[in-house]
């Protein structure tokens, strides 16, 4: 008569940091089935909550007085069952291995990378492409050149009406200019716009020079993105409302 082991069982072994299928021995007693648990999971032993759960049944905890003695077939193992193994230690205690802000990561020197040839900014080099392109605009061209199509793109022309962005429908008026502005700072073209009421800060003028020509402060310089280009008709306030002003 020979005696024959149990075979392995497959299991679906879940923690809070790692999910594995494991061959399990039914002959292996608790406290040694916890001893192969920890290195898989980063758990103790003696911080180990085990519970098996077969299909759609409710979980059966994997406990015993003598886990020393108390063998895993005592337990109902089935094929791709799943054991929980939970870590009953308190969160301060416990190692986050899915945290890596704490892991040292290696940095190349800028100095070191820029002189690799199996790089991507080599390559890029190569191919002068990028900032690397002898026909690629500078930032300042780049800047320019995203104004003028910001005025294209909202239909923004001289004489069109418009309404200033955010003010909604609060202010309205019309463009008078459109163009560089040096004594302002700042690249690209500027909307001059008169506006129906004198709540601008201009005559048409900045620092003397005459850009358009407008009442006293019903001038203003602005930004492409704050003009919204439409029929927008003159607001009128009528008397009773101009009474109260």
């Amino acid at each position: 008569m020979s005696l024959h082991s149990a075979p392995d069982v497959p299991l679906l072994i879940n923690s809070p940091n790692s999910q594995s299928e494991r061959r399990i021995n039914p002959s292996w007693t608790i406290a040694a089935f916890k001893t192969r648990l920890e290195p898989i999971t980063g758990i103790p032993t003696g911080c180990q909550q085990l519970s098996l759960r077969v299909g759609s049944q409710d979980a059966v905890a994997i406990t015993a007085a003598d886990e020393e003695q108390t063998q895993l077939g005592a337990f109902a193992l089935q094929p791709y069952a799943e054991i929980t193994v939970v870590d009953t230690r308190p969160p301060a205690a416990r190692t986050d291995f899915s945290d890596l802000s704490a892991v040292a990561k290696y940095e190349m020197p800028a100095t070191e990378y820029e002189t690799r040839s199996d790089s991507v900014l080599a390559w890029k080099k190569a191919q002068k492409l990028g900032r690397f392109d002898p026909n690629a605009p500078s930032v300042e061209e780049q800047k320019i050149q995203a104004l003028e199509r910001e005025i294209e793109e909202r239909g923004l022309i001289v004489n069109g009406r418009v309404r200033l962005l955010p003010d909604s429908d609060a202010r309205r008026g019309t463009i008078s200019y459109i163009g560089n502005i040096p004594e302002i700072p700042g690249l690209g073209a500027w909307i001059g716009v008169t506006l129906d009421e004198p709540t601008g800060k201009n005559d048409g003028s900045v620092k003397g020079k005459k850009y358009f020509e407008c009442g006293k402060n019903c001038g203003v310089f602005v930004r492409p993105e704050r003009c919204e280009a439409g029929d927008f008709p003159a607001l009128d306030l009528g008397d009773e409302d101009l009474e109260e002003l």
